[in-house]
């Protein structure tokens, strides 16, 4: 396995509460305190969702185009779940030096470790989100699915810390803003990763076509990986002249009855 050095945005544990915004960064209070930590390359190695809580996915490119078809389709290959609801639509993120980085909403790359989803925030949407006459799950959980739409190398990839590395006195609670044109919209509770010198950092170098990576942002089951912070971060080893960063995630949850 390679490994690179590279600066990890953490929040600062003494910042008190923090806020973030979808669009707005400039009324964030998120308190950084970067630290540069080993990024190990976990290309070829294999990963699995219950441990490290995130994994490399293979598959047809075409297959990914339908987002909400294909986290479902995989969900359900990679863990045996019985029902999975895609939640939201695909977002669409760019690295700051393209243009196309905060034009469109929620389009820019998270640039501090975080977690989408408290605990609570978890439970509350898991329960939203079950559909009407279904009967209670013996377990859920939320995961996402993360995929570049740019060429190799990627100038700014995702960082992931391997579940089993995270303490939860590093996840500091904090508030997550959707907002437009200024405007405050809803909210609700995620993380922010405060550091560990323990975090083990991972990333997958020069993802390309049908190449997408899956992992775990809750899950109700405490035998099984619980959460991956994640960043977006300089890769060190991309020329200047890199394309910029495109990508497109999803999330969605899934259920055991």
């Amino acid at each position: 396995m390679n490994g690179i050095m590279a600066t990890i945005n953490y929040g600062d544990r003494a910042g008190g509460r923090m806020a973030y915004r979808a669009n707005d960064s400039s009324r964030d209070t998120v308190c950084l305190a970067p630290e540069i930590m080993p990024i190990t390359d976990m290309r070829g190695v294999e990963t699995h969702l219950d441990s490290e809580g995130f994994q490399m996915i293979f598959c047809d490119p075409a297959g990914l185009e339908d987002e909400a078809g294909a986290i479902g389709a995989l969900l359900r290959a990679q863990c045996g779940a019985d029902l999975v609801v895609p939640t939201g639509q695909p977002v669409r993120r760019f690295a700051e030096r393209s243009d196309l980085s905060g034009r469109l909403d929620n389009s820019r790359p998270a640039r501090f470790a975080h977690v989408d989803i408290s605990d609570g925030t978890a439970r509350t949407f898991s329960a939203r989100s079950l559909p009407p006459g279904s009967p209670a799950p013996v377990r859920s959980a939320h995961y996402n699915l993360w995929r570049v739409t740019s060429p190799a190398p990627q100038d700014v990839p995702l960082a992931l810390c391997d579940a089993r590395t995270v303490a939860a006195a590093s996840l500091l609670p904090a508030d997550a803003i959707f907002d437009r044109d200024g405007v405050d919209i809803w909210s609700f509770e995620g993380l922010v990763c405060a550091h560990d010198p323990g975090h083990r950092w991972c990333w997958f170098s020069d993802m390309g076509p049908g190449e997408a990576i899956l992992f775990k942002t809750w899950d109700s089951d405490p035998a099984r990986a619980h959460c991956v912070p994640h960043v977006a971060f300089d890769n060190p080893l991309a020329p200047a002249d890199t394309p910029p960063r495109a990508s497109v995630e999803m999330r969605a949850i899934a259920y055991w009855f």
